[in-house]
């Protein structure tokens, strides 16, 4: 990733800190697009509005963006309070649900992909990668109180405390890793650590904490890096860092996962800002992706999600589960075979 790049990570991330307040000081009757959700989508999402609202004069002010997580976001959504949610996995049978229950029929959009990335402090010497089965060991609810010092993930880690920062429970980003890493988005992780549905929370807490450990999605990294250590994972076939070309290759697994964005039908029916709002989101998906730090779709994907788009498909191709696997090529045919 470019310095520029880095650069327009850093500056939409910034705008994470004030997302909730612009969110509640535009007016009622000003807001016609309310968007919630992911917070690892939230930049994506937010620079898309920004960039719309400047090149469109009559629909300035008009689309509030905020984020709740992805499952508190599904929750507004779901009951037709918001016009699109953003999210950073697929919808889940209970939102489906929920939605059905209150006829909300949606639209499903992959907009980007994301190396979900699992950070320590720069003063950690001693861990430059972590398997699978120690992150599982880590995180597991039976490692509650008993796994708490760095000695006891592997033989040879120092004996110092380990302390743990990631996403609340309405996070998606915490339903990906519990499917991804313990098995199941319905398994509780431990639940003695620091956790926040704002990844800015996060990135300060690992920063600032030399036996830290923690994960969430990669732009945060990228905006932070120069205070944040990122792991390679080892998924079986040896370590892997984070990185767009092992996205891409889908060789940074099992943490690589699609982003996506969820759209009421009714409000592309009954809201001309929402239809033209989500037009131009897919037409500048690929440069909005990447000024954010996330790997873009190949062309072709974007071109899949707007004729979805336009042919109002309704529903989701996941069947209501977290954690996919699958690599970008994967996900692009599943879509398309939609």
């Amino acid at each position: 990733m470019n310095m520029s790049k880095n650069l327009l990570a850093t500056a939409a991330l910034a705008v994470g800190a004030v997302g909730a307040a612009l969110a509640q000081n535009a007016s009622d009757e000003q807001v016609k697009v309310k968007i919630d959700g992911s917070s690892t989508v939230y930049p994506i999402t937010r620079a898309a509005a920004k960039a719309f609202e400047e090149q469109n004069k009559p629909y300035q002010g008009t689309i509030a963006v905020a984020f709740s997580g992805t499952g508190g976001g599904f929750k507004k959504f779901c009951a037709g309070t918001t016009d699109i949610s953003d999210a950073s996995r697929p919808i889940l049978q209970k939102e489906i649900d929920a939605c059905r229950n209150n006829n909300v029929a949606f639209m499903e959009l992959p907009v980007a992909f994301d190396a979900l990335t699992v950070v320590v402090h720069p003063k950690n010497t001693w861990a430059s990668e972590i398997t699978v089965a120690e992150l599982k060991k880590i995180w597991e609810r039976a490692s509650q109180g008993k796994v708490t010092r760095w000695s006891q993930v592997r033989a040879g880690f120092p004996d110092r405390p380990l302390k743990l920062y990631g996403p609340g429970r309405d996070s998606g980003t915490y339903d990906y890793f519990a499917e991804a890493i313990l098995g199941s988005a319905n398994t509780d992780t431990r639940s003695d650590y620091v956790d926040s549905e704002d990844d800015d929370v996060l990135v300060k807490g690992v920063s600032e904490d030399p036996d830290a450990l923690g994960y969430f999605g990669y732009a945060y990294y990228e905006a932070n890096k120069d205070k944040l250590k990122a792991l390679a994972v080892d998924g079986g076939k040896g370590p892997v860092p984070p990185t767009d070309k092992n996205v891409e290759k889908g060789t940074y697994a099992p943490l690589s996962r699609p982003l996506f964005i969820y759209v009421n039908i009714v409000s592309t029916q009954k809201k001309p800002e929402v239809r033209e709002f989500v037009k131009y989101y897919l037409d500048n998906g690929e440069k909005l992706a990447a000024s954010v730090g996330y790997v873009p779709l190949p062309e072709e994907g974007y071109h899949i999600a707007s004729n979805h788009f336009f042919r109002g498909k309704r529903g989701t191709v996941y069947g209501g589960r977290a954690y996919l696997g699958l690599s970008i090529r994967e996900v692009l045919l599943k879509t398309a075979s939609f």
